[in-house]
């Protein structure tokens, strides 16, 4: 009996064998595909300082490209246009995989090739748009048709290798990215402690907190923010993209001083991180400041999901780990980080699902692409909601005002104009001529919170009153899109997903001064930009829109039912016409109809003028389907 299991064993072992030859055998007779973005700039101007050991062992992302292209950017253009009866209607991880992902042989296809040249498979993902290997560096070298170099850093204190030349691979499925072949841009903190270019609370003229020398921490980002909200972001959860650990103590100790509850913390650990904290106090530093500045401005979550790497673990799979569990309504990064085409792919698949994506505009104040100092990626991806920095001044824990946070030596609310990325549709609409904005290329930042005198607690017991920085706005506004995540819950409406067509709406509208706070004094400029950018009124290159009024914008963001008096239903030309009275809002509004308050997927949209009492013309409901509620999204500017 033990020798036909052996046999039966040897027999499943040489059929895999085999099947594994053939199909890299078909694989190595496809042509040779040329990649590109693999070689830093920089390698051509730096003399090799020798090869990688053959036997060092690296971790790979390997990228597909998204399929019906077409059709992908088509329906993300619906789900963000009110008008559009695929407004909201986002997808699940497993109807974008069905639609877009890669398909399930192609994929297959990519596991088997690596397998056939030695690569270990650690990780795979339901959308199929990355697959995790670790090889050596001598199997990367032979598959990829590269040498993998050793060179100093010209900046950094340290060795960095990458490709003596761009990759290709023999394989006839496209291959979009391979992420983990170079090192040379490492994941950077956005937030700092307290330093010698610090001024802390004075001279900037901001404080008013109540921590330690009139620090900000805890309610005192609610009372400026979030005057008299009950939300707290009940049912919610928000993910944190973290490239280091953190001391679970910090975070207790940290509430208990503020006055906070518990936080609920799921640690999500990726690329084969352990969790522990590593040596880069800024890089932990960074890690307890967004936990802390979200669970302040968004005390009642279900959970803050921290999904951890190492300072050498891959962004791809930390971005994509959140894509594929979709669990987070809200993420933020407070991170710099490598980005490629595949990263761009993972940004388009959080949009489609509803995920809203807030990143740190930088902090180097402006940025200027013809002095070599342009908007490192990704802060200027499309589909993430750039947020830079206000110094803020509270009087009595109310909010009092606010100005560019600018510390006038090259430190400040990063923000210009993208070489990189088109400007959006929902950016084209906005005047620039004040703003010094691009009227072709995308510009940041889109909003923007407070960035100075911000107390932290951290590495095991530290502390500090001058934290600084655009990576606290930004979890902050992740936090406080919580609470409105929640309000729009407790509607019945869908999650508001990526944020910035509907925050360009409220800006272009009647209620952009309920909704914001206009931050129309400081600049960010610099050495390299002396002239550009101050702040004006309405929407500038320092805090874009500006700092959120609370109620007001929630409200806006995930307004309540309107109570409305529905005539009775008929029948015309195939649509249901219903009159509506009771709706008194003024001129042009983007309304919202639903047969089932329950389901985001009946939501249909309307754009039509409505006066007191007005007709309406409904496409695709049954007349014996007369139960529409209706409410107001936004006056059309």
């Amino acid at each position: 009996m033990n020798l036909q299991r052996a046999l039966r064993g040897l027999i499943r072992f040489l059929i895999h064998g085999l099947t594994l030859t053939v199909l890299a055998a078909v694989a190595s007779g496809a042509p040779l595909q040329r990649l590109s973005g693999h070689v830093p700039a920089v390698v051509s101007q730096l003399h090799t300082l020798g090869t990688l050991d053959p036997s060092q062992r690296l971790d790979l992302a390997i990228g597909l490209p998204l399929r019906n292209e077409d059709q992908l950017t088509r329906l993300l253009d619906q789900l963000y246009d009110p008008a559009s009866p695929n407004w909201h209607r986002y997808l699940t991880v497993e109807q974008f995989t069905e639609q877009f992902g890669p398909s399930e042989s192609d994929y297959e296809r990519l596991t088997v090739y690596c397998q056939s040249h030695g690569f270990k498979i650690t990780g795979k993902y339901s959308n199929r748009l990355l697959l995790n290997v670790n090889a050596t560096v001598a199997q990367i070298d032979s598959t990829f048709h590269v040498h993998l170099r050793r060179y100093q850093h010209p900046v950094e204190n340290r060795q960095f290798y990458a490709p003596d030349t761009e990759p290709s691979v023999d394989f006839a499925v496209p291959v979009l990215h391979v992420s983990g072949l170079d090192n040379y841009r490492l994941p950077r903190p956005g937030g700092h402690a307290a330093s010698g270019k610090d001024p802390k609370i004075s001279p900037e003229g901001g404080g008013g907190g109540t921590g330690p020398s009139g620090s900000f921490r805890g309610k005192d980002f609610r009372n400026a923010y979030a005057p008299a909200v009950a939300l707290t972001g009940a049912g919610q959860t928000v993910g944190l993209v973290e490239f280091d650990g953190y001391y679970a103590a910090d975070i207790a100790t940290y509430a208990s001083q503020s006055g906070l509850p518990g936080v609920p913390l799921t640690n999500v650990l990726v690329g084969g991180f352990n969790g522990v904290p590593g040596a880069g106090v800024n890089d932990v530093f960074e890690v307890s400041l967004d936990i802390e500045m979200v669970a302040s401005m968004a005390p009642g979550l279900s959970q803050i999901m921290v999904y951890e790497t190492g300072s050498y673990g891959l962004a791809d799979q930390v971005l994509n780990q959140m894509a594929t569990d979709n669990l987070a309504q809200q993420l933020s990064c407070s991170w710099w980080f490598s980005d490629n085409a595949t990263t761009a792919e993972i940004f388009r698949e959080f949009a489609m699902q509803g995920q809203s994506f807030f990143i740190i505009s930088g902090d180097d104040d402006a940025y200027n692409a013809q002095a070599g100092d342009g908007i490192p990626q990704p802060l200027d991806y499309p589909y993430a909601t750039s947020v830079g920095g206000t110094t803020l001044t509270t009087v009595s824990g109310e909010w009092n005002s606010e100005k560019v946070w600018n510390f006038s030596n090259g430190t400040g609310s990063g923000g210009g104009i993208s070489s990189i990325c088109g400007i959006p549709s929902w950016q084209q609409p906005v005047n620039m001529s004040a703003n010094g904005g691009s009227t072709y290329w995308r510009n940041i930042p889109d909003v923007a919170c407070v960035a100075s005198g911000l107390y932290v607690v951290y590495n095991n017991g530290s502390t500090t009153t001058g934290g600084w920085g655009t990576s606290f706005a930004t979890p902050l506004w992740a936090g406080f899109t919580a609470l409105a995540n929640q309000q729009a819950a407790s509607n019945g409406l869908p999650r508001l997903g990526f944020l910035c067509p509907l925050l360009y709406q409220i800006g272009q509208s009647s209620f952009y001064h309920l909704a914001f706070h206009d931050i129309t004094t400081g600049n960010n400029t610099n050495q390299t930009s002396p002239t550009e950018f101050s702040a004006t009124a309405g929407y500038d290159l320092c805090t874009g829109w500006g700092t959120p009024t609370g109620a007001n914008l929630i409200n806006l963001l995930a307004p309540a039912l309107t109570p409305v008096v529905l005539g009775a239903p008929i029948l015309s030309g195939g649509n249901l016409q219903i009159t509506v009275s009771g709706l008194a809002f003024g001129t042009t509004n983007y309304l919202q109809a639903s047969t089932n308050l329950t389901s985001a997927t009946n939501w249909v949209s309307i754009a039509t003028n409505v006066a007191t009492s007005r007709s309406l013309v409904i496409k695709g409901l049954s007349p014996t389907n007369s139960a529409v509620q209706f409410y107001r999204v936004i006056e059309q500017p």
